[in-house]
């Protein structure tokens, strides 16, 4: 049986430290994923869960979005996997009885990892206005409460729908058509912190803002660049595939400010070399780049090969370049531009190490590049993802077997839920599907990104927020402001599987809408009164689509999927089949053809019998048949967003549906011009005032996201607390501090008008380590308060939280 959830939080005064781990996996990760695993969920149901985990009739991990190849172990899951597998399928519970005992402001003073380690959530919950504690409430009176909020608007843009990268697209795609139907593009997603600055410069540069690589053709790369990831703690199965490709003779360079376990020696614990022999090396090269310089490291790569080639010949791809691109000659010139001396300053290495690598990509036969949030949170981080791009080009990298870009995204479904509609800015064709499949017209003006979203609830313009799963408040940058937001929003409605601090943190009423997890059974009643096991699908990291079906026994009776919730507010917000009566939409079936109103037309708005402004112009489906067969939705899907041919069938049996990626098939590019571009971009990189150091926020090995399963990060060698700050021990001793001191973190930001914000996080431990001259890093949630909410990517609007300038101020307290 389980043990019972903590009564405490972790003292984190007792913090220790050791060396960190030159070797990641092993016997130790799957001793603790054990521990974990037996602690929330006891040994049967561990050995039950764990044996489905990522298999073809099982359930997709609800952790990270790395892909299956299509043989699978027996244990399909990697240690992180195992312990957000156990988080969700814990025994512990937090119910009515929960509440009664914990006063909104009791809970408010525990940590994240207090929170998360209380349990499921069973049972919807209030917050009413003034109240100390939530109380029970019944789900036909808490989805009327929510409808009738959101029917009440005066401006549908005063409402926010976020969604966490683990909604199914089922789910997903019922949610951003009910959003629409209301009137707003306001979907701020995960996505806006994270990936957003790679579809940015992806979309730009070859015309879709996914990677276009597959796990094969990782396996058969010929040079694999790992810049900006720590596939070790973020994505550890992405391990297996690099010691695969090693094992097949590719060469491994891994460019990262921190050296990480991972990307040193990988010891796979389901290989006798692994558990017996040492495992094996992963990275042939280490390049430790400081803060905020892969710019200049990809600009560099750029100058050597196009030097190389003016020398010699033989290095670029002059048939793929002629054919396929165009910018080249814009970019060879800025190039033949670039000074060595600067590159070499905005990237901290030696000209000769940079030429090193240079040397790696020109004689690669086919060459990748991985990278993950270390590319994607500066301010220059489109641009730095232009040159990536740049780099690719020049040698045909794009399109041919083991070569392409490879964003690795990090929730298991973020980049299924973009696919499938939920995006602030969403395209022209997408939206005119969406009109003719459900017979009205979706708004075209674009909504608020997640930073948009906040400072709306900062001015005060927005009266509801709803979160599809995630964790909002503690997932965000500048908390204190997010929290005062919050506050001034009228309700907040989470759909959760657990205690998070956004269920604390809370507008002036609040809802808690328990749902189903990934490992969850999920039947559903239809019409006839038969109960049919659902199915729901994920689309991973490489654009691959595979079911998923939860096999154990929901945590309480009161529980409803996602898709359950949403279907019954589009039938409570719209009407029950959005047009009292009227047939859902079929293919080749138009507006005009069912008596509706033409696509763009609006008709008057009608009497509701509530008293509620209620306008004709909403989608028009059949919501309850739809919470009672999701294989309706995909239909949907299917008919609105290209690729998804015979969706329920290439989806059955444990079959993977691959969409279609036009730079990986064929070489084709929807740009403007139809050709892959070529960009020129100024060189940029941070510049640290004296006596500054350059923060980045990052996630401990016991972590994910928001969720933290522990107090330790193994790797690093922390142990028992997260309130750490990694510095050069040069940065310490110039700086006038020693190693274990207690220091505030506080950071300098010139925000619009020029003067100097500050932002303080308290109480951090020194700890040296192998970090460039400069350059700091901590965990977040507990720095996102440090992160400017304006400090963002040009271009993608993603929050900065690679590159913060703070200064260390001694605790007056320790003396």
């Amino acid at each position: 049986m389980a043990t019972k959830p903590p009564a405490a939080d972790i003292d984190e005064s007792l913090v220790r430290v050791t060396r960190p781990k030159k070797v990641a996996v092993g016997v130790p990760a799957v001793l603790h994923a054990l521990q974990i695993a037996n602690e929330q969920m006891g040994v049967t149901r561990s050995a039950q869960t764990l044996l489905r985990v990522n298999q073809k009739d099982g359930f997709d991990c609800p952790g990270c979005a790395w892909p299956e190849e299509d043989k699978r172990h027996i244990a399909e899951f990697c240690e992180n996997g195992a312990k957000a597998v156990a988080e969700e399928a814990t025994l512990r519970r937090v119910g009515p009885e929960f509440f009664a005992e914990h006063s909104l402001d009791e809970l408010r003073a525990h940590d994240d990892w207090w929170l998360g380690q209380q349990g499921r959530l069973t049972h919807p919950m209030v917050l009413e206005e003034g109240a100390t504690h939530y109380r029970p409430i019944s789900w036909d009176d808490v989805l009327a409460l929510v409808a009738d909020e959101l029917r009440g608007l005066d401006d549908p843009d005063q409402a926010v729908f976020y969604t966490s990268g683990r909604t199914s697209n089922e789910a997903a795609f019922l949610y951003q058509l009910l959003v629409r139907g209301l009137g707003t593009n306001n979907l701020p997603d995960c996505s806006n912190m994270c990936h957003e600055s790679s579809g940015s410069a992806l979309t730009e540069t070859i015309g879709i803002g996914k990677g276009t690589v597959s796990i094969d053709d990782i396996h058969e790369t010929d040079l694999l660049i790992v810049a900006g990831q720590n596939p070790g703690t973020n994505h550890p199965r992405m391990l297996s595939a690099l010691e695969k490709a090693k094992q097949r003779g590719a060469t491994i360079i891994a460019v990262n400010p921190l050296p990480e376990a991972g990307l040193l020696r990988f010891e796979n614990p389901q290989t006798v070399r692994g558990v017996a022999f040492g495992g094996t090396q992963l990275a042939d090269g280490f390049v430790q780049i400081r803060l905020g310089g892969d710019q200049a490291l990809f600009q560099a790569i750029g100058k050597h090969l196009l030097e190389a080639e003016d020398a010699a010949g033989g290095v670029l791809d002059h048939e793929f370049i002629a054919a396929h691109t165009s910018g080249f000659e814009a970019y060879r010139q800025a190039m033949n531009d670039a000074s060595w001396p600067d590159l070499v300053a905005a990237t901290g290495i030696p000209e000769d190490a940079l030429r090193r690598v240079g040397e790696a990509v020109r004689t690669s036969k086919a060459t990748i590049v991985c990278w993950a949030m270390g590319l994607t949170q500066h301010k220059h981080s489109v641009a730095t993802l232009r040159d990536v791009v740049n780099v690719l080009l020049l040698q045909g990298n794009i399109g041919r077997a083991g070569a392409g870009v490879c964003p690795v995204r990090g929730h298991s479904n973020v980049q299924g839920d973009r696919t499938v509609g939920i995006y602030e800015k969403p395209a022209e064709a997408f939206l005119a599907a969406l009109d003719r499949e459900f017979a009205f017209t979706a708004p075209r003006a674009h909504g608020f990104d997640t930073v948009e979203a906040i400072r709306a609830m900062r001015d005060g313009r927005v009266r509801v927020f709803v979160g599809m799963g995630g964790n909002f408040v503690s997932a965000t940058p500048d908390t204190a402001v997010v929290e005062a937001g919050m506050a001034n929003v009228g309700l907040t409605v989470h759909v959760s599987t657990k205690l998070n601090r956004s269920h604390v943190v809370t507008g002036r009423r609040a809802l808690i809408l328990p749902t189903l997890g990934r490992t969850d059974r999920d039947r559903r009643a239809g019409a006839d009164g038969t109960v049919r096991e659902q199915r729901v699908t994920v689309e991973d990291s490489m654009g691959a689509v595979h079911s998923s079906r939860g096999r154990l026994a929901p945590p309480s009776d009161d529980l409803l999927s996602e898709v359950a919730i949403v279907a019954r507010l589009c039938e409570l917000v719209f009407g029950e089949r959005g047009d009292a009566g009227a047939p859902a939409p079929s293919a080749g079936t138009t507006s005009t053809d069912r008596g509706l109103p033409e696509h763009g037309a609006v008709e008057p708005e009608r009497p509701d019998p509530t008293g509620v402004r209620h306008p004709r112009n909403v989608p028009h489906a059949d919501w309850a048949a739809l919470e009672s067969d999701y294989a309706l939705i995909r239909a949907h899907i299917q008919r609105v967003i290209p690729g998804f041919d015979d969706y329920e069938q290439r989806i059955d049996k444990g079959r993977t549906l691959h969409l279609p990626n036009g730079p990986r098939d064929a070489r084709t590019f929807a740009t403007p011009d139809g050709r892959a571009r070529f960009t020129v971009n100024p060189l940029e990189y941070p510049v640290i005032p004296p006596g500054r150091l350059l923060l980045q926020t990052l996630r401990s090995h016991d972590q994910y996201n928001t969720t933290i399963y522990g107090k330790d990060d193994r790797y690093r060698g922390i142990h028992g607390g997260r309130r750490v700050v990694l510095v050069n021990a040069h940065d310490i001793d110039a700086l006038g501090f020693a190693e274990g001191d207690t220091v505030d973190l506080v950071s300098e930001w010139a925000g619009p008008g020029g003067a100097v914000e500050e932002r303080r996080a308290d109480a951090f431990r020194v700890v040296a380590y192998s970090t460039p001259r400069g350059n700091a890093a901590a965990y977040y949630p507990e720095t996102n308060v440090l992160v400017p909410l304006d400090s963002v990517a040009d271009v993608s609007g993603t929050p900065t939280s690679k590159s913060v300038v703070v200064r260390l101020e001694r605790r007056r307290d320790a003396g």
